[in-house]
């Protein structure tokens, strides 16, 4: 029989990070859980940078699956805490694989045709996005704090390591393309059949926060807004993101 604290929690980044992305809060998560934390990147991503990126959600999420099915830690159940892009992998997962999981936890994401482009993907940012796209990894790292961090300032330390992985596993432009179209075709999935809770950043500068609110209503699952934090919640508020997602995981 597997216990629940022997049910590992699986970690998953969005588009264009790779899971060293998670930076503090993986191990500030695992200090408050007695459940195994892991990570893995998705195609195109961090070790699997050389892959070419599928176009669609389901074969970036086949991706991360198939690693974790070579796991020591899994024992034919996960909990799932993703991220943006990585919620969509999360979604999917869930919808085609229930038996699997035994909760999920999504990040700041969104699904159409519950929310519209212009709040799934903030249109006052196209330019910036566009630009980073075609930047140098300095610049380009730079351009992705700015947006995805409500207290950019205040993490610029995270600044020479981001950009040190991006010269050590450069995401492609061709990837990054690839992993935007995947999104813009993600549907919503139906209500997910396991424990599920929503997380928002009222600071989110990237994807609105009304696109949680509107997923939440349409699965009728929980939902807790962050006050201040903007789309890497896990940058801008570690210790509160760490102490809901523990305190929700235990409980499942």
């Amino acid at each position: 029989m597997v216990l629940a604290a022997d049910i590992p929690v699986l970690l998953i980044r969005g588009l264009s990070r790779e899971q060293r992305h998670w930076g503090e809060f993986r191990p500030l998560l695992a200090t408050k859980l007695t459940n195994p934390v892991v990570s893995f990147d998705f195609a195109g991503c961090g070790e699997l940078y050389l892959q070419r990126s599928p176009c669609s959600i389901s074969a970036l999420r086949q991706s991360v699956r198939a690693q974790l099915q070579q796991a020591a830690e899994f024992n034919g159940r996960v909990h799932l805490v993703a991220i943006s892009l990585g919620a969509m992998l999360a979604a999917d997962w869930a919808a085609q694989f229930p038996a699997e999981v035994a909760s999920i936890s999504l990040i700041n994401s969104s699904a159409r045709p519950l929310s519209p482009f212009y709040q799934r993907l903030r249109w006052q940012n196209y330019p910036l996005l566009l630009r980073s796209l075609f930047a140098a990894a300095n610049r380009r790292e730079r351009i992705i704090l700015q947006l995805t961090s409500a207290a950019a300032s205040k993490h610029a330390v995270v600044l020479p390591n981001w950009q040190l992985w991006q010269q050590q596993r450069p995401l492609s432009i061709a990837n990054a393309l690839r992993q935007l179209y995947a999104a813009s075709r993600f549907v919503v999935p139906p209500a997910p059949q396991c424990p599920t809770l929503l997380l928002s950043s009222l600071g989110d500068k990237l994807v609105s926060p009304q696109c949680s609110v509107a997923l939440a209503r349409h699965w009728q699952v929980a939902h807790l807004q962050h006050p201040w934090a903007g789309h890497d919640l896990a940058l801008d508020d570690a210790d509160w993101l760490s102490t809901q997602l523990a305190a929700f995981i235990r409980q499942c």
